[in-house]
């Protein structure tokens, strides 16, 4: 059994007992999340499509951690001018791990 579920703007496939990262969400570590934005829902080949959304579907997920993903290096280069500038990201990001679907 597998869903779809939307969180913050991104679609991802989700099964029980995984686990995703994701955006960082303002729930605290440990805390236990509903996601109601269920988009398909597969139950051992009866798939079930929203249109956009599946009423009373949820998706039933715990925040494992807060941490910060690895840095995308940025380096811009201009050659024979004398032009070089190096920038660094790290984005916050989310542990999820799926308990249950429901729908």
């Amino acid at each position: 059994m597998y869903a779809i579920v939307e969180i913050a703007g991104h679609q991802y496939k989700v099964q029980k007992d995984q686990q995703i990262y994701v955006n960082r969400l303002p729930q605290a570590e440990g805390e236990n999340v509903s996601l109601d934005r269920v988009m398909l829902v597969d139950n051992d080949g009866k798939i079930n499509v929203g249109a956009p959304v599946i009423s009373g579907a949820t998706v039933d997920a715990e925040v494992v951690s807060h941490l910060k993903a690895d840095k995308v290096v940025v380096f811009k280069k201009k050659r024979r001018k004398g032009y070089q500038k190096s920038n660094g990201h790290r984005q916050y990001i989310s542990l999820l791990k799926i308990n249950s679907i429901n729908v």
